[in-house]
């Protein structure tokens, strides 16, 4: 298929672990999505004029309350929604940075929008009662490659 034959959501996400241990998530809550309630990376997706950087910044902000500090691009993931799953072909293209929190405090500020809240998570033990998206897993395990 040519790139002009289907659309692309081009989303920035954020890996942010503190030094007592802990990964900070939000909560991704969409009913008229139809995917279930799942901790994933703060993140979302990178307006028309915003850099992937402006993107992440915001969005980590918006979900978390907290302002970062962008780090380098760990990984990568593509995701791919067939003609009849959306109204057309449609690739999602995510990319997962490392950052720190410099500033804010923990708290939701979006509004209306699919985060209902944030946590810091313990890395050792993530939630065995609630669901964890598999971007974590990929952000996580690209961050602690790259931090060794």
């Amino acid at each position: 298929m040519e790139f002009t034959e289907y659309h692309v959501r081009l989303a920035a996400y954020a890996v942010v672990a503190d030094d007592q241990g802990r990964l900070l998530l939000s909560w991704f809550h969409d009913p008229a999505d139809g995917r279930r309630d799942c901790w994933t990376l703060p993140g979302g997706g990178v307006e028309f004029d915003e850099s992937l950087e402006e993107a992440l910044v915001r969005e980590v902000r918006e979900e978390t309350g907290y302002v970062v500090e962008v780090g380098p691009v760990l990984t990568t993931r593509t995701t791919l929604w067939p003609q009849g799953s959306h109204p057309s072909p449609a690739k999602s293209l995510r990319v997962i940075f490392a950052a720190r929190v410099i500033g804010g405090r923990l708290g939701t500020a979006e509004t209306a929008g699919s985060t209902e809240r944030a946590d810091w998570i313990d890395l050792t033990t993530l939630p065995d009662d609630e669901p964890v998206a598999s971007l974590v897993g990929v952000g996580l395990d690209a961050f602690l490659a790259w931090s060794r």
